[in-house]
């Protein structure tokens, strides 16, 4: 009984003392929830290239490194390659970006865990060339939305913003003109998606070579719900002068904070 009582007079002072450590040293509630907020959330970036390789890809790096840190609003870890990504990779990321081509070295349980990862709410991003991709993988057409079916025009056109409320879209106007590669797309259609940006056909000789769609309809830009999660594609981003536009700067980062859940600009 004796060493029993000993032992509980030991341990009582060694309790208070820790508790007023922790007491003294934790910041105030507020503090740490304030420092959370502002902790800049986390975007994969994948520019692995199994087919084309676009030379643009290592100059979106710094620029999709800069825009996220002069924002504030993510950090950026780039990887080139598919094979390393796994369901606890993701778990890491608040979105991830694809700017890739060709069918990426991805097992069947790694591809079921980018889709797990974005139905259960994580942002799944497209740029360019991401629709050039996988096109053995009927469920990788389902989450973009559309495969690339060519590219008639090279050269300056004018693009519609059909949707001029949304964060990645709002600071274009009604239209706007821009110098880049455009894409048409097969095995897509505006029922499955939410447009927001399209080709003003009246920009371009509709007569050139390669022009498959019948119906003139040349979406550039869309969302997509998938689950829980968001998913935003755009088809710009193929020559350096657009990567250095302020406004296709915009437009990605804002598509980008979309896919991760925020809905109005910081």
């Amino acid at each position: 009984m004796t060493g029993s009582t000993g032992l509980t007079r030991n341990r009582t002072p060694a309790l208070v003392f820790f508790v007023g450590v922790v007491t003294l040293t934790l910041p105030p509630l507020s503090d740490q929830q304030t420092a959370l907020r502002a902790a800049p959330h986390q975007v994969l970036y994948l520019t692995q290239s199994a087919g084309f390789a676009h030379a643009v890809l290592g100059h979106s790096e710094a620029v999709l490194g800069r825009i996220g840190a002069d924002s504030g609003a993510f950090d950026v870890t780039v990887s080139h390659d598919a094979s390393t990504v796994t369901a606890d990779m993701l778990d890491r990321y608040d979105a991830v970006v694809f700017y890739t081509t060709g069918e990426l070295p991805m097992r069947d349980d790694q591809k079921a865990a980018l889709l797990a990862y974005v139905r259960g709410g994580g942002g799944f991003v497209g740029v360019h060339s991401a629709t050039d991709t996988f096109y053995d993988w009927p469920g990788y057409l389902a989450l973009i939305g559309g495969y690339f079916d060519g590219h008639p025009w090279r050269q300056e056109v004018t693009v519609r913003v059909e949707d001029q409320t949304h964060p990645s879209t709002r600071h274009l106007g009604a239209s706007f003109r821009i110098d880049d590669e455009i894409y048409q797309f097969r095995q897509w259609s505006r029922a499955a998606v939410d447009v927001l940006l399209s080709l003003d056909v009246g920009s371009v000789d509709l007569a050139a070579s390669g022009i498959k769609r019948s119906d003139r309809d040349f979406a550039l830009a869309w969302t997509r719900r998938e689950g829980d999660g968001r998913v935003f594609y755009t088809a710009l981003g193929h020559r350096p002068g657009v990567w250095d536009d302020a406004r296709f700067q915009r437009h990605l980062l804002e598509g980008i904070r979309w896919a991760m859940g925020h809905d109005d600009p910081s």
